[in-house]
């Protein structure tokens, strides 16, 4: 069917390529090559940044406030601090920054770290909430509404919230905000009601959504260890074949031949509603590790198919062995970001990090996400078209060198 189409891969050229293809991209920069080191972030400041998407959500109460922030993050938030970037009028929900409540002394840092982004997206208003006791929250509340000024921001609604009882920390009127705390209970608000039905439920910590990228057990572990096994082998030995050639073209052309109709197939088995088998699997994941192949798997990554597409990378990065984790993790990273789901891109940078924390492609995602960027920036860098251009032109220099050194 047309709709589940993952776009064949374009014929591979041989070289000696005439005009002038796109570049690859460039080496890191020196500021990149710092970030890779830190692994993006500001010292003590860790945000889950997500947008929206296409939801229009309003918020105009502290009511509503609480009941649209787990759905927002897509779990039960604990010891965290929320910010919410609104748009007026309508309070419509533009940016949700997570942090976990910090030491009290790093309390400016996530304030100003919130507000930065805030200023950087032309954002003028926001919201808060801050999960947890009082002794963790409050300095960062008040951090928040010192910065906020600075920024060009406006504080409307500034909220603690624990044990099911709220505070706020811009009502002074003991009538509606009472000493004590006031209680609430968000199961059966409409907005929470409506936003779950479409985004499918909330999971109960950022935890259990840490957990659903995380690597298999049991039997398809074991599954999972033999397939790549196997897969490794097959590779070992073609490239041994390969290599005596003496020419180093050979051996990216083979991992190119074996490496794109794996992702291909994998991309469109997907988007047809099914999955890959053990084996398909591991050999996908053995491929990934080849940078033509997860660059052509990126290049395909169109924003109509993110669904589909979260779902493959989500079993690729929990099928995936040690050593062959940091693509699939961070493809879906990438597709998470389409969607707006800064939590569910950063746990599985969390993987793709864990794995190699220099691993460039995590890295600048990290970066990007962690700014706030929104999803319409998540924009594909080149085409398949471009990629196989790009890769054929350095095949073609390879060849180039082998011929003269054999001269």
């Amino acid at each position: 069917m047309r709709k589940a189409s993952a776009e064949k891969p374009p014929p591979r050229k041989t070289s000696g390529r005439k005009g002038k293809p796109r570049r690859k991209p460039s080496a890191p920069r020196r500021g990149e090559r710092r970030a890779r080191a830190t692994g993006g972030r500001p010292t003590g400041v860790a945000p889950d940044a997500g947008t929206a998407a296409k939801r229009r959500i309003r918020i105009g109460s502290p009511a509503s406030l609480l009941a649209v922030v787990p759905v927002l993050l897509g779990f039960e938030p604990g010891n965290s601090m929320v910010v919410i970037g609104v748009e007026q009028p309508g309070a419509e929900v533009r940016l949700t920054l997570r942090y976990d409540l910090p030491d009290p002394g790093l309390a400016p840092a996530v304030a100003g770290h919130a507000m930065s982004v805030l200023a950087a997206q032309r954002i003028q208003t926001a919201v808060a909430v801050g999960y947890g006791p009082e002794h963790l929250v409050s300095p960062v509340a008040a951090a928040l509404r010192d910065c906020a000024p600075e920024a060009g921001v406006t504080v409307t609604e500034l909220l603690r919230a624990d044990n099911q009882r709220y505070w706020s920390y811009v009502c002074q009127d003991p009538a509606c905000c009472p000493p004590e705390g006031k209680p609430f209970d968000v199961r059966d608000h409409p907005a929470a009601r409506a936003m779950a039905a479409e985004s499918g439920g909330v999971l109960a910590s950022r935890d259990a959504l840490a957990a659903t990228v995380a690597p298999v057990t049991g039997a398809a572990a074991g599954q999972m260890r033999q397939a790549t096994k196997e897969a490794e082998e097959q590779v070992a030995r073609a490239i041994a074949r390969a290599a005596r050639s003496g020419r180093k073209a050979s051996v990216r052309r083979l991992i190119a031949t074996v490496g794109l109709p794996a992702v291909y197939e994998g991309i469109r088995r997907y988007r047809g509603g099914g999955r890959l088998e053990p084996g398909e699997a591991a050999w996908l994941t053995v491929a990934l590790r080849d940078l033509r192949v997860r660059d052509d798997a990126w290049s395909r990554m169109r924003p109509e198919h993110r669904e589909a597409h979260t779902r493959l990378w989500t079993d690729l990065t929990r099928l995936a062995q040690p050593g062959y984790v940091c693509a699939p993790a961070a493809l879906l990273a990438f597709v998470a970001w389409q969607s707006g789901n800064g939590a569910l891109a950063n746990v599985a940078l969390d993987r793709a990090l864990a794995e190699d924390a220099n691993y460039s492609m995590a890295v600048l995602l990290r970066q990007v996400i962690d700014s706030g960027a929104p999803p319409s920036l998540a924009r594909l860098p080149m085409t398949p078209q471009d990629v196989a251009a790009s890769y054929d032109a350095l095949e073609a220099s390879d060849d180039a060198s082998d011929e003269a050194d054999e001269a």
